[in-house]
C-alpha cells in the first residue's frame, strides 16, 4: 500500500478523502476540531508538494439529499484557519460546476467538495458515483480512517477508478500503533473493555483471546459477566441471550491463562439520576432493587494494580456512565490509570476518548485513536473495506 510520501504530487490534482464529520453549534460553528487538525500533516505535506488539493468529506446523516445544517462551508471556514490559505468550497461532490472549478485550480490551492451523504450513492458504494469523484483527481488519498469499515464510494469503489491510490499520513498512523497494539505488542498486553452491550464488543472479546495478558472488563456488559459467573445483580441491565457466550469467554481465559478481571464492587442506585441515592457494595450484594452504574473504589484499585506491570494498553469503552457525576469515579480513575501507565496506551471510541478529555489526561496517553467503529472493526480482526480497497489497487497496478 503507498503513502502519501510514495506519489508524485506536483501539479496533480489530488483526491483527499478526509473525515470532517465534527460537531456544529447552533450558529453552524465547528466546536470541536480535533478531527480536521488531524490530519493537517497530510494536506500540509501535499500543498508543499505542489499538489492541487480536492477534500471530501461527509458530515452528519443528510440521508441522500441536502440538509442546510449539514453543509460543510462552516467546515472550510475553519480549515482556512488552520491551514493558514484560502479553502474554496463548491456546490457540490460531483457535477459541471464541480469540474469547472477543479479545472481552474492551480499547485498548492485547495477546494473542499460539499458534504458526499448528500447523494444515496455515496453509502450505496455506487460506481458510476465513486467514476465521478475519481475523474477530478490524478491522485487519490485516503486518509479518512474513521470511515474505513465503511464500503462507501469515497472509500471503496473509487480506488478501483482514480489513477494511483495510496494512504495519508492519519491512516498509516493508525494502522501502525494498531499493530503495535494487537500484532507486535510488547508484553504484558492488557486490554480495557466497557461500554453498554457485551453484544457490541462480542466480536473484540473473542478475538481479543488471542493476544492479550490481561483483559478488564467494566461498564454495564460487567454485569452480564457476573451474571454468568452465578452472582444475582439486582435490575441490572444483562443480555440474557449472551450469558452462555460471556461463559465462554471466561471460560476460554482461564483455558488460554489469560488473567480476565471482573468488577468485585460497584455504584449502586434504584434509578439512572444525578439526585438519586448512590451505595458502593461488594457485587455479591448488589440489592434487588438498585442497579450497577459504574465500577466500584475497590475494583478501580485492582484495575490500577492490574496495569502497573503491563507495557501496552488497550482501552475502548467506559467503566459507567461517566455523563452523570454520580457513576464518573470509576472511568476517571481508569483514565488516570492508564494515563499512569508506563507502557504504550492506546484509546479508541468516541465516549472513551470524551471520558479522557472529561478527566484531563488526554495529552498523557500514547495514541487517540480517531475511529470508533474503524476502531472497533480492528478490534475484532476485521479487515478494513478502505485499507483493502487501497491494497488492491496497488496490486492490480502492480500486475
Amino acid at each position: 500500500m503507498k503513502t502519501v510520501r510514495d506519489i508524485e504530487l506536483s501539479g496533480k490534482r489530488v483526491l483527499c478523502r478526509v473525515d470532517f464529520n465534527v460537531p456544529l453549534d447552533g450558529e453552524c460553528q465547528v466546536t470541536d476540531d480535533a478531527r480536521i487538525r488531524a490530519v493537517l500533516p497530510t494536506l500540509a505535506f501535499i500543498l508543499a508538494a505542489g499538489g492541487k488539493l480536492i477534500l471530501a468529506s461527509h458530515l452528519g446523516r443528510p440521508k441522500g439529499k441536502p440538509v442546510d445544517g449539514m453543509r460543510l462551508l462552516p467546515v472550510a471556514r475553519r480549515l482556512e484557519a488552520l491551514l493558514g490559505t484560502a479553502v474554496a468550497m463548491a456546490p457540490d461532490c460531483i457535477g459541471g460546476e464541480v469540474d469547472t472549478l477543479v479545472g481552474r485550480m492551480g499547485p498548492g490551492e485547495v477546494l473542499l467538495l460539499e458534504n458526499l451523504r448528500f447523494h444515496e450513492a455515496e453509502q450505496k458504494n455506487d460506481d458510476a458515483f465513486a467514476a465521478s469523484l475519481a475523474a477530478l483527481c490524478d491522485v487519490y488519498i485516503n486518509d479518512a480512517f474513521a470511515v474505513c469499515h465503511r464500503a462507501n464510494a469515497s472509500v471503496e469503489a473509487v480506488t478501483r477508478h482514480a489513477p494511483v491510490c495510496g494512504a495519508g499520513f492519519l491512516l498509516e498512523r493508525e494502522l501502525d500503533y494498531f499493530s503495535k497494539a494487537m500484532t507486535t505488542p510488547r508484553r504484558p498486553l492488557a486490554a480495557v473493555v466497557g461500554g453498554a452491550k457485551v453484544s457490541s464488543k462480542l466480536g473484540a472479546l473473542k478475538n481479543m483471546m488471542t493476544h492479550v495478558d490481561k483483559l478488564l472488563i467494566g461498564g454495564a456488559m460487567a454485569n452480564t459477566f457476573l451474571r454468568a459467573g452465578g452472582l444475582a445483580v439486582g435490575k441490572s441491565k444483562i443480555e440474557e441471550d449472551l450469558l452462555e457466550s460471556a461463559a465462554d469467554i471466561m471460560r476460554e481465559a482461564g483455558d488460554r491463562g489469560i488473567r480476565l478481571y471482573l468488577p468485585v464492587d460497584a455504584v449502586t442506585a434504584p434509578e439512572l439520576d444525578e439526585k438519586t441515592t448512590v451505595r458502593i457494595v461488594p457485587v455479591q450484594e448488589i440489592p434487588e432493587a438498585a442497579m450497577a452504574f459504574d465500577i466500584g473504589p475497590a475494583t478501580s484499585l485492582i484495575y490500577a494494580q492490574a496495569l502497573y506491570d503491563a507495557k501496552t494498553i488497550v482501552w475502548n469503552g467506559p467503566m459507567g456512565v461517566f455523563e452523570m457525576d454520580p457513576f464518573s469515579r470509576g472511568t476517571l480513575a481508569m483514565a488516570g490509570s492508564i494515563a499512569n501507565a508506563h507502557a504504550l496506551t492506546i484509546v479508541g471510541g468516541g465516549d472513551t476518548v470524551a471520558a479522557l478529555h472529561l478527566a484531563g489526561e488526554a495529552d498523557r496517553v500514547g495514541y487517540i485513536s480517531t475511529g470508533g467503529g474503524a476502531f472497533l472493526a480492528l478490534l475484532e480482526g476485521k479487515t478494513l473495506p478502505g485499507v483493502a480497497a487501497l491494497a488492491a489497487a496497488e496490486k492490480g497496478r502492480e500486475g
